[in-house]
């Protein structure tokens, strides 16, 4: 019944199935509506959590910390290289479900590339993300106060340039929610040294000459509303006289770096955007 439930759910992860037909198919499997909304929870965070790609934890100092920002106190997930030097600082933003196991892992990733890595929990300022509830994070994140928000993640570059464990160079990067909120931190943070957007919405034309980082952006070819934003976006920069890479990933889907979406991870596009993205930080980040 669970590997139904779980080809089922891969459909409705994929966009093949509307929430409505999905609860109502889950239900059958499950018993009923009251049983299916009891267990999908619950299979989210398991799902997610299965999915977790580990690196080796013996190489990496890694810790929840807060850090101070618009609304107040922050949450967060730092991670870094065990030897205690200065480091090249990287943000990862999270996508629309919150701090998830997979971005702490993307987090752990980055950190074991030789970056001083902080992944934030944009829904701080409403309690933190709820990861045994996938569907009421998502829900959390249309409550957020944009602007408050990017405050937030424009609050950690502030914070990872002055830490001791920081090189006082810093990137960030993000994915889908997370994309844009990267794009809306190079408007807002003239002090930001590198930017990763990963299919995220773009920018106003209009703010484009703000951004005093370098871009580099990665698209999946089969993204229609974010892709639409690609070209105007594209001509702001060049007309700006913006420091800019954007590669589009032929065969690939919105959200195609997620390995925790199988139905929507693509493992060749993903390695080489991880590639691109962890020698452009290295780049732009040195001392």
């Amino acid at each position: 019944m669970n590997k139904k439930f779980e080809n089922l759910y891969r459909e409705y992860q994929a966009g093949k199935t509307e929430r409505r037909d999905f609860m109502k198919r889950a239900a059958v499997l499950l018993g009923g509506t009251v049983a299916a909304s009891s267990f999908l929870p619950l299979f989210e965070a398991n799902y997610l959590q299965a999915a977790q790609v580990v690196v080796n934890e013996d190489d990496l100092f890694a810790e929840d910390i807060t850090f101070p920002g618009e609304t107040g106190e922050i949450k967060a997930f730092l991670a870094r290289p065990k030897k205690k030097k200065k480091y090249p600082a990287v943000i990862v933003i999270h996508e629309n479900k919150g701090l998830q196991p997979h971005i702490r892992d993307v987090n752990r990733r980055m950190a074991a590339e030789g970056f001083l890595s902080l992944a934030p929990d944009g829904l701080s300022p409403l309690g933190g993300t709820p990861v045994d509830n996938v569907e009421e994070a998502t829900k959390k994140i249309g409550q957020l106060d944009r602007d408050k928000t990017i405050a937030n993640f424009v609050a950690a570059v502030k914070y990872l340039k002055t830490h001791p464990q920081s090189n006082g160079k810093v990137g960030c990067t993000g994915f889908c929610w997370g994309g844009a909120m990267t794009n809306n931190v190079a408007v807002q943070a003239p002090d930001l040294d590198a930017a990763v957007p990963y299919y995220g919405s773009c920018p106003k034309n209009e703010d484009v000459p703000k951004i005093k980082a370098p871009i580099l952006a990665h698209y999946a070819s089969d993204d229609a509303r974010i892709n639409q934003g690609i070209e105007g976006f594209e001509k702001a920069l060049k007309e700006a006289g913006k420091d800019y890479q954007l590669f589009t990933y032929p065969d690939t889907k919105h959200a195609f770096n997620n390995d925790s979406n199988p139905e929507r991870y693509n493992e060749a596009a993903a390695k080489l955007a991880w590639k691109r993205t962890v020698d452009f930080f290295k780049e732009k980040l040195k001392s």
